[in-house]
């Protein structure tokens, strides 16, 4: 599986910082740009089309002999090539690097394909510099408004518009794009597990199910900046206490709801180790099996938050970041995926927690995924890994599920698409 190794080690370096492992390949940054030159390149050496579509997304075109015209129903694979703050390797970029070996494990076998077949990266899946996760594919289903995404801000201010910009982009173009489910056919995402299911059972593969409804909330405790020696504690208006009740509390509301919550990113005014700080601004995350849940959850965490912010005389303000409903990928591209891979035995069919532009397509256009085996269970995180073995078994289900769609009828569109 040389296409393969090759692919995969030729992006390792991209993007990595030297003293945590970790990978920083933010949205329309220096690593962004690098490995969607490196896309290009692979697309190219392969005679595939090369087509960067409005909102930034890529897509590499194998056409059927004789194609004539724009590309429709498509077998459409592959992911994203951003990351999470030192983030992975494998979360996004092993599914576009298993997408290129599958179609070389095609071409070497001989198949012609008779529907395109396109390999694709969507842009800014993680959402880690402007705050908004599946900018890319929810732009392309109209599912983000462009004028919302235009001024989202990263940490230092620059909006996408204009980080666009300056990458030789022209933002002014971005929004849904009407033929989205006239080209793909069906959207497969091969991604590394982010969990421990696949371990707990010893099998390499599974099927995506569902996506739990998740979404991002901003809390604002707004309280007063003091001299940190010389306020009294009675006097003090100090948001960090109220903040710090409330991760405890949504923690609780967790588990409570067997869900998850977490309060991962932190900005703190005017942060400074002797001045107590005037506004803790807190992003929430916050995951649950069905929606009634979620909502429960989040009523309830803030209804906590709000009575710790009473006690401290702070002020509080909640607002929806991103909020995306649950995902049942329909049966009939799950069951296709199972039958394609029937010789590899019974393979598990599984829920997840963690969003993916696949769960965004479905709106518009049949989708599935194939999860890799992570035998840690740790994602967003150097320590994110997937044995090789079990990489080139991921690969090698990719081809033949490829090889299933490509070499026999388009899958049945979604007519309410």
């Amino acid at each position: 599986m040389t296409s393969f190794d090759s692919l995969w080690t030729s992006i390792l370096d991209v993007g990595q910082h030297h003293s945590t492992g970790g990978y920083r390949r933010f949205a329309w940054g220096d690593a962004d740009l690098t490995l969607r030159e490196w896309f290009a390149g692979e697309a190219a050496a392969r005679g595939m089309d090369v087509e960067e579509d409005r909102n930034g997304n890529l897509w590499a075109w194998w056409l059927p002999s004789g194609w004539v015209g724009e590309p429709t129903g498509a077998f459409v694979t592959g992911s994203h090539l951003d990351s999470v703050p030192d983030g992975g390797a494998f979360d996004g970029p092993l599914g576009v690097v298993s997408a290129f070996a599958a179609v070389d494990i095609l071409r070497d076998r001989g198949v012609e394909p008779t529907i395109p077949v396109a390999v694709t990266a969507f842009s800014d899946e993680e959402g880690a510099r402007f705050g908004v996760a599946c900018v890319g594919s929810q732009l392309t289903t109209g599912a983000l408004a462009p004028e919302r995404a235009l001024a989202l801000r990263d940490g230092d201010g620059i909006t996408l518009a204009e980080a666009m910009t300056k990458a030789g982009r022209t933002p002014t173009h971005i929004g849904a794009d009407p033929a989205l489910a006239d080209r793909v056919g069906v959207y497969v995402e091969l991604h590394v597990e982010q969990g421990r299911a696949l371990d707990l059972v010893d099998r390499p593969l599974a099927v995506a199910s569902s996506i739990w409804p998740h979404g991002r909330w901003e809390f604002t405790f707004d309280g007063e900046a003091n001299h940190a020696g010389a306020t009294r504690l009675v006097d003090r208006r100090d948001p960090m206490l109220a903040f710090a009740s409330s991760v405890h509390s949504a923690r609780a509301a967790a588990c409570a709801h067997e869900s998850v919550a977490t309060f991962g990113k932190v900005h703190v005014l005017p942060n400074g180790a002797n001045a107590i700080p005037s506004r803790i601004k807190a992003w929430l995350d916050a995951r649950a099996a069905d929606e009634a849940t979620l909502s429960t959850l989040i009523a309830a965490i803030e209804a906590e938050a709000r009575a710790h912010c009473s006690n401290d005389r702070i002020e509080l303000e909640v607002l929806a970041e991103s909020i995306t409903p649950i995902v049942e990928f329909p049966a009939e591209p799950r069951e296709r995926l199972r039958r394609a891979l029937r010789h590899l035995g019974d393979i598990p069919v599984l829920p997840t927690a963690a969003g993916h532009d696949a769960g965004i397509l479905s709106a518009k256009v049949p989708t599935a995924m194939l999860f890799v085996r992570n035998p840690t269970g740790v994602s967003h995180s150097p320590d994110e890994f997937a044995e090789r073995e079990d990489c080139i078994i991921g690969v090698r289900a990719l081809a033949d599920v490829m090889a299933d769609w490509v070499s026999a009828e388009p899958a049945v569109r979604n007519v309410d698409g």
